[in-house]
C-alpha cells in the first residue's frame, strides 16, 4: 500500500544529495513531488529517474531559496500543476565558513541564515494557504551540530538552532489549522560528508562513527527519507514542535 498516493510534496535541495534520498522515499510511496534546487540540469535529471522507477509525477523547479519572489514562483507552479501542497521538506542550505568562530565574518553568518532559516520561512510562508487547506505537514532540517556546537562552524551551527525556533514557532501558530511542523537532525551519507571524512578521517571516525551507537552514518532514502514521510503521514499528526535526531543514536538525550 502505498501511503502517499495522491499527495504532493515540495523538497528544497531535491536533485541531489539528501534532498535526493528523501525524493525517492515519498516517491517510493505514490507522492507526487516538487523538486527544488538552483541547478536546473541536476533538477532534470533527477526528475527523469524518479518519473520512470517510480511511475509519478515529477515538477522539476529550479529556485533560489534565499529569493523570495522564486519562491513564491514555485509554490504557484505547484498549485498550477497539482492543484493543492500536503508537505514542505526544507532540507537545502549552503554551508559557508569552516573555520573558527573567531575568523567567522558577517557574510558567513548571512549566508547561512539566507540560505537556512530565510529560506525556510520563504516557503513556509508562502505554501501556508495551502497547507492549511490540506492540514498538511511542514519538515525542516536541523543538524546535531546546532545542538553540540560543532567546532569550526559556528555560523552553521548558530542558523540550525534558528531553524529549530521558527519550526516550534510555526508549530505553536499553525496547530490550530491542523499543520504540524517537526525538525530531522540527520547524520547522514552525502558526498559533504565524505569530503569532510577524507579531509578529517582521525575525526571523522571518533566523533562520528565511534561517537554513534550504530556505528554507522545513515543513509539518506532509507533512515533519513523514511522517517521524513511518517512526520507527514496521519500517524504522526499528533507529532509537532519536536526534534527529531535521526543519527544513530549519535546525540542522545534523556
Amino acid at each position: 500500500m502505498k501511503r502517499c498516493r495522491g499527495k504532493v510534496v515540495i523538497i528544497t535541495g531535491g536533485g541531489r544529495g539528501i534532498g535526493r534520498g528523501i525524493a525517492s522515499a515519498f516517491a517510493a510511496e505514490g507522492a507526487n513531488l516538487v523538486i527544488t534546487g538552483r541547478k536546473k540540469e541536476t533538477l532534470d535529471t533527477a526528475k527523469g529517474e524518479l518519473e520512470k522507477e517510480y511511475g509519478i509525477e515529477v515538477l522539476a523547479a529550479p529556485a533560489d531559496g534565499s529569493d523570495e519572489a522564486a519562491v513564491k514562483q514555485v509554490i504557484a507552479t505547484t498549485v498550477e500543476k497539482f492543484g493543492k501542497i500536503d508537505a514542505v521538506i526544507n532540507n537545502a542550505q549552503t554551508i559557508l565558513a569552516e573555520t573558527p568562530l573567531i575568523d567567522h565574518t558577517t557574510e558567513d553568518f548571512i549566508t547561512n541564515f539566507r540560505t537556512g532559516p530565510l529560506a525556510a520561512f520563504y516557503y513556509m510562508k508562502a505554501a501556508f494557504p495551502y497547507l492549511k487547506e490540506s492540514a498538511g505537514a511542514i519538515v525542516n532540517f536541523g543538524s546535531g551540530g546546532g545542538q553540540n556546537g560543532l567546532i569550526d562552524f559556528g555560523a552553521y551551527n548558530t542558523s540550525k538552532e534558528a531553524m529549530r525556533g521558527l519550526s516550534r514557532t510555526a508549530a505553536n501558530e499553525w496547530g490550530q489549522y491542523g499543520i504540524n511542523v517537526n525538525v530531522v537532525c540527520p547524520i547522514v551519507e552525502t558526498p559533504g560528508m565524505k569530503a569532510w571524512e577524507e579531509k578529517y578521517p582521525d575525526i571523522y571516525q571518533s566523533q562520528v562513527i565511534e561517537k554513534t551507537p550504530m556505528r554507522r552514518v545513515g543513509d539518506a532514502e532509507k533512515d533519513v527519507g523514511r522517517v521524513c514521510v511518517f512526520l507527514t503521514l496521519e500517524d504522526a499528526k499528533y507529532l509537532t514542535g519536536q526534534t527529531i535526531n535521526v543519527d544513530g543514536g549519535n546525540i542522545l538525550r534523556p
